[in-house]
């Protein structure tokens, strides 16, 4: 085991090269994780080296590149912050990185926080944690992390005649028309839930 600072240092490289397709330089890795010197993130190399969690390769150019080795890999992914079940939320940034089940790790999947109950007749309640599998796309009756003039939100998604809406599962919400002018696009579709009983 390493210690819980170190696992986040590879849980960073790891999350940056499945989202970006290439591992993060040292610069993107000292923004990325708030450090404020580069010698610090040379030391963190340096001993995740010795503990075999990483290791620098020679990627192309001929630089070095970081990857992490995989049986050091944790079951986590980037949780994007909160995502809207009520009315549309502002965007969101990588704020953190959460543990889920072995079968949601993949390159495009990401979590968000549930802010409030307008899935709750599917079983979406508030502070829940959604998996999300990172997609363009999505079919008829899917649950989805649609943008809306650059807002969030967490619906079903019904399309007809081109007229695109989205759905709450709570009566107490309307339906959400999605007009000609209105900027839309699908972030994700929901795959998978995490609750914690204890909140």
């Amino acid at each position: 085991m390493i210690s819980p600072k170190k696992q986040r240092f590879v849980d960073y490289i790891k999350n940056f090269t499945n989202l970006n397709d290439r591992p993060p330089t040292f610069v993107e890795i000292m923004n990325g994780l708030k450090i404020n010197s580069l010698g610090t993130i040379n030391w963190y190399v340096n001993e995740l080296e010795k503990d075999g969690s990483i290791a620098r390769i020679k990627g192309k150019n001929g630089k070095r590149a970081l990857s992490v080795l995989e049986n050091h890999i944790s079951n986590s992914l980037p949780l994007l912050g909160l995502i809207s079940a009520g009315k549309p939320l502002e965007q969101f940034d990588i704020t953190d990185y959460i543990n889920v089940p072995q079968k949601y790790i993949k390159p495009d999947n990401f979590a968000l926080k549930v802010n409030g109950d307008s899935m709750e007749d599917d079983g979406v309640l508030h502070n829940d944690i959604i998996i999300v599998k990172k997609v363009a796309n999505a079919n008829n009756g899917e649950t989805v992390v649609a943008q809306i003039n650059n807002e969030a939100t967490l619906k079903k998604l019904y399309t007809e005649n081109n007229k695109i809406e989205l759905h709450p599962r709570n009566e107490k919400y309307n339906v959400i028309h999605i007009e000609d002018e209105d900027e839309f696009s699908i972030s994700g579709v929901l795959i998978g839930l995490i609750r914690d009983y204890d909140n």
